[in-house]
């Protein structure tokens, strides 16, 4: 999914990836492009089809670039 489709469904509030379907006390939290400012929940990595690099870290859909995990625990969502 493009970055504008991603606009588009965060505007109107769906996700186009059935993430509505996961449970938020799955996550443990979020791989993001620092390049392109996309970010994938790591509980819909499969559900969105992203390829990996060698190590196993997903790639930007945008870029192609190696995505940054980061887990967030200030609101006890990894989100």
């Amino acid at each position: 999914m493009g970055i504008v489709n991603k606009v588009s469904a965060a505007l109107s509030g769906s996700t186009g990836s059935g993430a509505d379907d996961v449970e938020v006390d799955a996550s443990r939290g979020a791989y993001w492009c620092d390049d392109c400012s996309v970010r994938v929940r790591d509980v819909t990595i499969e559900d969105e089809g992203l390829d990996r690099d060698e190590a196993g870290t997903p790639l930007c859909p945008d870029c192609g670039g190696s995505m940054r995990f980061e887990r967030t625990y200030a609101d006890g969502c990894a989100c």
